[in-house]
């Protein structure tokens, strides 16, 4: 048992030693079973120590949290992490101890964690002016735009600034239904679009819907792959579309609004053919398609820079956040020159949208995606993990399903893969364990069963192995 004294630091003390205490049992009554070297996965070297944290305790901030803050905020783990640093792909506690994040703030991290060009940016901005508003001019906001617009299809080029992905969906619904002159909105069952008046209409989980009015929205089956009445077959999930116009509106619609892969709702993409197809319904509906890209934009699912491209269709407005200012609060609505005229028959104005240090972050993000060629990365290390999950759950029967593209995966624990039962215990068991071995992942789904994986696009292939080999280790002494 002296190699067990080599194995990395990834893992707590306490975890740590009662590791050493386990295999050290096993060693005395089964010494064939036990190669230490192999037992426990070891994290990737990185260059990085953090400077030290004096600031107060998770138990301090805990306390405050429940007594000052809203009581719905909630957190992950029985033990929630107190994180006080970040470089690039990692995380730091208050001891210092160094974590895999694989989760990115929600989507949110594309370029890593304080990647230094955009610190450059933003401090730099902040520095020669942090705010001043849209009635003055600014170089910051006007390049950001431009470089934005390059980034989109078709006629795609104007550009509305908002703070976050919710204010730019309910902005979106807004102008489609301004420039129809219709109504209703159709979106998609399991989907989340935000949580302000219209956006909330539009998301279709009970989890998230308030007893308040929401009117006007319309929720079509979702063309699920894995759970779906009709498999992959995105023609006969399309059919719905049509019905519910047929038989649930005055036959013209304002728009559709759909995510290309539905994060919250458990990474799921739509099946083929679906979107091409409602597509062309909307439009013989009179009404605007619109494509939420707050967690599949921005390169993360690698074959594409924008998740509708995998489908092979252009929206007429696009949404957009998270990944657009790696973590600093903007979102964004693009659509094309005719259909954003509408905003001028009143006044819309917006004091943070377009903030210089905002726009600032948004630029220095585009030039790192391009610059380190982020997109190329996420193609290549997410479709070597996406292969590595799928081996795993050749060997795990509780994963049920694995899915997702690029650096955006989703990996389904079920407790019967005939019946798909929804494995929520024993999600959030794997979750706490591969916490305390230096992975942080997301979860999600209606259920609460699906592993979230959408780590920053610096992610690395020795950083996919060790995440699958922490989730193997702890799926295998389940």
């Amino acid at each position: 048992m002296q190699r067990i004294s080599k194995i990395s630091g990834a893992l707590s003390g306490s975890y740590l030693q009662l590791c050493r205490r386990s295999l050290s049992r096993l060693a005395q009554t089964q010494p064939a079973l036990v190669d230490d070297d192999a037992v426990l996965p070891k994290m990737p070297p990185f260059d990085y120590s953090p400077p030290p944290y004096t600031g107060p305790s998770a138990a301090e901030i805990l306390k405050k949290r429940q007594e000052y803050l809203s009581p719905s905020l909630f957190h992950f783990y029985s033990n929630p992490l107190n994180l006080v640093d970040g470089k690039m792909q990692y995380l730091f506690d208050e001891n210092g101890r160094r974590y895999l994040d694989a989760f990115g703030g929600i989507a949110t991290v594309c370029c890593g964690h304080c990647h230094p060009d955009v610190v450059e940016a933003i401090v730099s901005q902040t520095q020669r002016l942090q705010h001043s508003t849209v009635l003055y001019l600014n170089h910051a906001i006007a390049e950001f735009a431009e470089a934005l617009a390059s980034k989109m299809p078709g006629d795609l080029k104007v550009v509305f600034f908002t703070n976050s992905g919710t204010e730019a969906n309910e902005l979106a619904m807004m102008i489609a239904r301004l420039y129809t002159g219709f109504h209703d909105i159709i979106s998609l069952r399991n989907a989340y679009h935000g949580n302000a008046a219209a956006t909330m209409s539009a998301t279709a989980q009970c989890n998230y819907k308030f007893n308040v009015v929401q009117t006007g929205v319309h929720h079509a089956l979702n063309p699920d792959q894995y759970r779906g009445v009709f498999g992959s077959d995105g023609l006969k999930y399309a059919k719905d579309v049509q019905d519910l116009i047929d038989y649930g509106t005055c036959g013209n619609v304002a728009g559709f609004l759909a995510e290309a892969i539905q994060g919250v709702g458990g990474i799921l993409e739509l099946a083929p053919g679906y979107l091409a197809a409602v597509y062309g319904t909307i439009k013989k509906a009179g009404g605007l398609c619109i494509a939420d890209e707050v967690q599949s934009g921005f390169a993360r699912t690698g074959s594409h820079f924008w998740g509708f491209e995998a489908h092979g269709v252009v929206p007429d407005i696009v949404t957009m956040a998270k990944g657009i200012g790696n973590g600093v609060p903007i979102g964004a609505v693009v659509t094309t020159p005719e259909i954003a005229k509408v905003l001028t028959y009143r006044t819309y104005f917006n004091t943070f949208g377009g903030n210089p240090v905002s726009t600032a972050s948004g630029l220095a993000v585009l030039r790192v995606i391009e610059k380190e060629k982020l997109q190329e990365n996420a193609h290549v290390v997410g479709s070597y993990l996406k292969d590595r999950l799928t081996s795993l759950k050749e060997k795990h029967e509780i994963i049920g399903d694995v899915r997702g593209r690029g650096l955006m995966l989703g990996v389904e624990l079920v407790t019967d893969r005939q019946l798909k039962t929804p494995a929520k215990v024993e999600t959030l068991h794997v979750m706490d364990k591969m916490k305390e071995m230096g992975v942080l992942i997301g979860k999600g789904g209606f259920y609460g069963n699906v592993f979230r994986i959408t780590p920053p696009l610096c992610f690395t292939k020795e950083d996919a192995d060790f995440l699958v080999d922490v989730m193997d280790y702890t799926m295998s002494r389940m």
